[in-house]
């Protein structure tokens, strides 16, 4: 009796010594990426010169890149007053450039067209492209790139499309709230309602305007993935779900970026009161590439 009690004994605690051991050989996927752009630091890219610097926020040079599927890269590339980027070309990526903040020219094939503040552009796959800021004026610029599924053929348009949000008029949209004015900047080809139906991968290019206190209501997406990048203001960004869907807030600021798996429940509510300034998101969202079963 007692040599059984002893062995018990043994193999409790050989159990109770390796099941850590188990459980730390598994990481848990986490539902949804954090990051805040003033604190990431600058890394090597395809793009990066002595002049021209990349922060990777997600995907391509990330650490966590591989929970991405469709999105290929989201980052901020700040070039120096006269400073250039590298030209690159991506035979398998369609991308979009958003201008944040300068001036400067854009490198599109043999074209060279002046860009600004406010500039949004798509760069289909196989065009050489590159930037370059004015001589006296820094540079920001987001860099989104969408990964062409195997085997599909993307024509790319005849001229470089791009436009400016200072274009696009502010509106509600579907079932959201009047406190959160859109501007649908650039959706895929068959896009009736935004600026530029340019792309394959990408569903939906926008800003929202929050006004304080407002809200896009907490909601999901089935087949795509999204990010938000808060370019100003403050609030809580909705990250997550529970019983409520809404558990998940997290508070934000300007800076702060969220890239959202599927069906993770997303949303944001703008801090502030009446008469403080409003909060503003851009955002995108991509197919994800479901394989055929």
């Amino acid at each position: 009796m007692r040599r059984n009690h002893i062995v018990f004994l043994a193999s409790v605690a050989l159990s109770v010594a390796v099941s850590p051991v188990w459980g730390a050989d598994r990481a848990v996927d986490p539902t949804f990426l954090r990051r805040h752009l003033p604190s990431v630091a600058p890394a090597p890219s395809d793009l990066t010169t002595p002049s021209c610097r990349y922060k990777p926020l997600f995907g391509a040079g990330d650490k966590d890149s591989r929970h991405l599927r469709g999105i290929a890269r989201f980052g901020e590339i700040t070039l120096d007053g006269g400073g250039r980027s590298a030209v690159v070309s991506y035979a398998d990526e369609e991308q979009v450039y958003v201008v944040l903040k300068g001036s400067g020219t854009l490198v599109y094939g043999q074209q060279r067209a002046a860009i600004r503040t406010g500039d949004f552009m798509y760069l289909p796959p196989g065009i050489p492209h590159g930037v370059e800021s004015s001589d006296s004026l820094s540079a920001s610029i987001i860099v989104m790139g969408f990964r062409i599924p195997a085997g599909a053929s993307v024509t790319p348009p005849p001229s470089l499309l791009k436009a400016n949000m200072d274009e696009v008029p502010k509106q509600v949209v579907g079932n959201h709230p009047p406190s959160t004015l859109y501007q649908l900047l650039m959706g895929d080809t068959t896009s009736k309602r935004d600026r530029l139906a340019a792309t394959h991968v990408l569903t939906s290019l926008f800003t929202m305007e929050f006004s304080p206190g407002g809200t896009n209501f907490p909601h999901h997406h089935e087949t795509e993935e999204e990010i938000y990048l808060l370019l100003e203001g403050y609030g809580d960004m909705v990250a997550g779900g529970g019983m409520d869907g809404i558990e998940g807030r997290h508070p934000a600021k300007a800076g702060d970026a969220y890239f959202f798996r599927l069906n993770c429940t997303v949303g944001f509510y703008s801090g502030g009161k009446e008469g403080e300034s409003k909060a503003r998101i851009l955002a995108v969202r991509s197919r994800f590439p479901f394989r055929d079963r």
